[in-house]
């Protein structure tokens, strides 16, 4: 039951505290207007802060005091990591407040993202069936039917690959990125000039649904990532700024390969394990976007999921 209560907990504390969260807020733009809080920003924050630390506070101590008391000797997860970190003289490289505030850091950073990216592709295949059975069909070939696929086997599924990048092109999980400020006057291009303190904001949707950079963008179409790639492996992310899913640089997503190996393990887990359909007598699934900061789907996924590998595979 506690475990069944923390589960919903974070999930309500990424539909609803999360996308506020990350949201631009007036104090932004009118730094004077900070102390009021008239938007309600640091408010939602504070709630956030709570029922995040509330949940995750907890399963640290935990683990910790289970590491202290020897009943533990293998590293199974990133907090065994950040636990058994030592620094030269062989002391913990990090105190509890900073494994709190580090594990903190990832929830936040990966609560929504890979999963809506796959919930669209499945919204689009059922759509598509023909895109799903293409999926299907690579995994059958580098998998098989009698083990789940691993991490090892990503690198060989370009198509799957491919449709959660088609993803974050056409649905990306918001329609900016990260707002930076510029600490300098700064000349981008040798077109746009920059003032500093600017705050800079890149539009995920500008990007991504370019007609002059993609052919007919607001079409659903993995094939379109094939081959982009020097190496031939398909990547989630985009050197050259067609499209913008963990960001470039030195300010982009420092867990870029842990997302990617998220989300892409995730979609084919699922594609893998179960046969997906349409509910009987339901229509193709609506694909309007949210009017909000976040592009989540309007209304949820329908689908109807029948398990497709021999039973003992789910033991």
């Amino acid at each position: 039951m506690e475990e069944m209560n923390t589960e919903i907990a974070f999930i309500r504390l990424g539909n609803y505290h999360v996308i506020p969260v990350t949201s631009p807020e007036l104090a932004y733009y009118l730094p004077w207007l900070s102390v009021f809080d008239l938007d309600g920003h640091k408010a939602i924050i504070k709630k956030a802060y709570a029922t995040a630390t509330k949940h995750i506070d907890i399963e640290v101590d935990h683990r910790i005091q289970t590491w202290k008391d020897g009943n533990k000797s293998l590293e199974e997860d990133i907090l065994d990591v950040l636990i058994m970190l030592k620094d030269t003289n062989g002391n913990p490289l990090m105190n509890v407040k900073e494994i709190k505030a580090q594990v903190l850091e990832f929830f936040m950073a990966t609560v929504d993202n890979p999963s809506n990216a796959v919930e669209w592709v499945l919204a689009e295949m059922l759509n598509q069936p023909i895109l799903m059975q293409k999926a299907i069909e690579e995994l059958n070939i580098v998998v098989g039917i009698n083990r789940w696929v691993q991490e090892s086997d990503l690198p060989r599924l370009n198509y799957v690959k491919a449709c959660i990048k088609e993803a974050f092109r056409l649905h990306p999980f918001m329609a900016f990125n990260v707002p930076h400020v510029s600490v300098s006057d700064t000349i981008v291009g040798e077109k746009y000039f920059i003032p500093k303190g600017s705050i800079v904001l890149l539009s995920r949707l500008g990007l991504g649904r370019n007609s002059r950079v993609w052919e007919d963008p607001l079409k659903f179409k993995p094939e379109r990532h094939l081959g982009m790639e020097d190496g031939g492996e398909v990547v989630l992310t985009d050197l050259n700024l067609r499209l913008l899913s963990f960001s470039i640089g030195r300010r982009g997503c420092p867990a870029v390969k842990l997302g990617s190996t998220i989300t892409t393990m995730l979609l084919a887990r699922l594609l893998q394990g179960f046969t997906w359909n349409l509910p009987p007598n339901s229509p193709c699934n609506d694909l309007i976007e949210s009017s909000k900061i976040n592009h989540f789907s309007t209304l949820p996924l329908l689908a109807q999921a029948k398990p497709r590998l021999a039973k003992v595979m789910y033991l």
